[in-house]
C-alpha cells in the first residue's frame, strides 16, 4: 500500500470526513523521483466544530505518527469544520507554501 494510501485510509476511520483530498507533492521538492514524502491533506470533519487550528493539527498528526517518524518528511495541513469549507474553499483548493530548497 502506498503512504498516500495509508493516510487517506487511516483519516477516513479516524474523522469521518465529508471532504478529504490526500496530494503527494513530493514532485514538487528535491527528492527522487516516484518518491512519497511531501504531502498536501485537505480534510473537512464535523470533529473539527469548535476546535482550535492547533488542536486539529494534533489530531491529525497523531492519527499519522507513524508516518511521521520516518516516512514523512513535509506534511501541509488544511482542516475545516464544513461551514469553513463551505465559505472559503469549496471550489478552490488552498495551495501548500513553496518549497525553500532543503538541502540544495
Amino acid at each position: 500500500m502506498t503512504i498516500a494510501a495509508t493516510i487517506e485510509e487511516k483519516l477516513l476511520s479516524a474523522f469521518s470526513p465529508l471532504h478529504l483530498d490526500v496530494v503527494n507533492e513530493s514532485n514538487n521538492h528535491n527528492v527522487p523521483p516516484g518518491s512519497e514524502s511531501h504531502f498536501k491533506v485537505t480534510i473537512v470533519s464535523k470533529d473539527f466544530e469548535d476546535e482550535r487550528l492547533i488542536k486539529r493539527h494534533r489530531a491529525v498528526n497523531s492519527v499519522l505518527s507513524e508516518e511521521l517518524a520516518d516516512k514523512i518528511h513535509a506534511l501541509a495541513l488544511h482542516t475545516y469544520t464544513e461551514k469553513e469549507w463551505h465559505d472559503y474553499y469549496a471550489d478552490n483548493m488552498p495551495l501548500s507554501p513553496n518549497c525553500l530548497g532543503g538541502g540544495k
